[in-house]
């Protein structure tokens, strides 16, 4: 059967989470629910679960100092440290610890619209949290923190490049073809 693998954790929780418990008094769609839900995978969940990839074969190498924000909805997806894990294995990231790394930063999708203030409130918090680190790379793995993160490090002129972990592994991926390539000419 297929699979479907997104490179958001919010939207992996949401599938899984709550579209069973949507059609709870409707048993044909539930049924088609929870078989949606039971093959929907985060990208890294995927890679690191079901395709149980082997990093250390790729020889990875990203030159960065990197924190990482643990989104919300990786704890509902049962993904803990797999980010922090990989990013210590790649060659060249120095990876420094994200103080309050697991607090929301206020985005929550309606959430932000609803309770403007209190999003305002969490972001800054985070923004304050990632300049601490010092570090030029901010790693997420979800779409809805990268717009508000990175919208508010643009707006306080903080300047530190966000990448999904995905796009990290994409370069260092292509950059260690590129060596495999080269020394085998």
């Amino acid at each position: 059967s297929e699979l479907v693998v997104t490179p958001s954790a919010s939207c992996c929780s949401i599938v899984r989470e709550y579209y069973p418990d949507l059609f709870k008094d409707d048993p044909a769609l539930r049924d088609k629910a929870v078989a949606m839900a039971d093959k929907t995978f985060d990208f890294l969940e995927f890679c690191e679960k079901k395709l149980k990839v082997d990093w250390d074969a790729w020889d990875l190498e990203y030159n960065a100092i990197a924190t990482y924000h643990y989104s919300c909805h990786m704890r509902g997806i049962g993904m803990t440290d797999e980010v922090i894990r990989l990013l210590k294995r790649i060659r060249g990231i120095e990876y420094r610890q994200l103080e309050k790394m697991d607090q929301c930063c206020g985005f929550g999708g309606t959430f932000a619209v609803k309770y403007g203030d209190i999003s305002g409130a969490l972001v800054r918090d985070k923004v304050e949290c990632i300049k601490k680190t010092g570090a030029n790379l901010l790693v997420i793995t979800d779409g809805g923190c990268a717009l508000n993160i990175t919208g508010a490090l643009h707006r306080q002129g903080v300047d530190i490049q966000t990448l999904h972990i995905a796009e990290i592994l994409d370069q260092a991926m292509t950059a260690a073809e590129k060596r495999k390539a080269g020394s085998a000419a």
